[in-house]
């Protein structure tokens, strides 16, 4: 096998590469697949047992029965299948799904994700905006999620791109919402403000973890402030629009940590928060610290709540754009966390 840097590349036409390998992407980059490299010749931890509150019912449903027709039958790409989300059918059955635009791979190696990390050199899809605007069309969404991997390679991160698509998709479906949970377009806030102009209702930028725990949870070129300046730019510059963030618990923040974080998300002025629970996606990432009991997801909510947040949906199963039709419902986007209880 071909070596870059000590590493098997894998061609686009060859076996799926395994997880930490590089491969050529159908585009001619090289990518590693699951977004970080393998350890080493050193055994890796063992996973981690889950709790019972972390099993996901089976996705069902006229409603997701009918998205997932359309989805196979043209050929459809959405976040919600790709990422194996545990909240598929929820989402489905309500008109809602996340679509992720400017292709797979991202220029960043977060080490909680496992999107597959590369260089793109600049590739991008001219077709994608008229793409995701029909995806929107057959799936009869009602509220869309826009998320995208990160493009430092471009000299916008792709926010003109990424403006493109929003403004498409409500030209050919103006009753849908559009929430758009970005990159943080390395802090440059004109490009932030691209986005934020578009015509969506949400922009959402996830904060991910604690302070103390950015890094190296997350890619070197993220950073914990520089995420409160994007989110305060963005209500700054458009007050009407709502912003959001999200955090993973179960990293090894403390109590007195997720509230700093609470408060330095309110002081930027989000508007809406999540919090989930860290799942280690391959034994090349992160390992889980521990796992957060729904009742103390409750107690998070209401210290939440109580710094005046519009809304908090916390829960085990919670991901950024889990039930985000329902954001503003101030019932937890009715979840009930003390149904999940053993």
């Amino acid at each position: 096998m071909p070596q870059l840097k000590g590493i098997g590349i894998v061609t686009a036409d060859a076996a799926l590469p395994h997880s930490g390998e590089k491969y050529v992407t159908p585009q001619g980059f090289t990518a590693i697949r699951d977004g970080v490299k393998a350890r080493g010749p050193y055994p890796p931890a063992p996973p981690s047992r889950k709790p019972p509150w972390l099993k996901a019912r089976a996705p069902a449903g006229r409603g997701f029965q009918d998205v997932r027709a359309v989805v196979r039958e043209h050929r459809l790409a959405t976040v919600c299948e790709e990422a194996k989300c545990p909240n598929i059918g929820e989402c489905w059955n309500a008109g809602t799904a996340t679509l992720m635009l400017m292709g797979a791979v991202c220029t960043r190696a977060c080490r909680f994700c496992a999107v597959d990390t590369g260089n793109p050199h600049g590739w991008l899809d001219a077709d994608e905006p008229e793409n995701a605007a029909r995806t929107v069309e057959l799936m009869k969404l009602r509220y869309v999620v826009l998320t995208s991997v990160d493009r430092d390679d471009l000299a916008d991160g792709g926010a003109a791109h990424y403006a493109a698509c929003v403004r498409a998709i409500l030209g050919r479906n103006p009753g849908t919402a559009v929430e758009a949970l970005t990159p943080d377009f390395q802090g440059v806030l004109t490009d932030v403000a691209t986005v934020v102009d578009s015509g969506i209702a949400v922009f959402a930028q996830n904060i991910e973890t604690v302070r103390r725990l950015t890094h190296p949870v997350r890619d070197p070129r993220a950073g914990y402030q520089q995420t409160l300046n994007v989110l305060a730019h963005a209500k700054r510059h458009r007050p009407s629009v709502l912003t959001k963030s999200s955090l993973m618990l179960g990293l090894g923040e403390t109590d007195e940590e997720i509230a700093a974080t609470l408060s330095d998300l309110r002081a930027a002025r989000v508007d809406i928060v999540t919090l989930g629970q860290y799942l280690r996606p391959t034994l090349n990432h992160l390992p889980v610290e521990r796992f957060v009991t729904p009742a103390e997801f409750d107690r998070y909510r209401e210290l939440a709540l109580a710094l005046g947040f519009l809304e908090c949906v916390s829960g085990p199963l919670v991901r950024s754009s889990y039930r985000a039709e329902q954001a503003l419902d101030r019932n937890n986007a009715g979840l009930d966390n003390r149904s999940l209880e053993p």
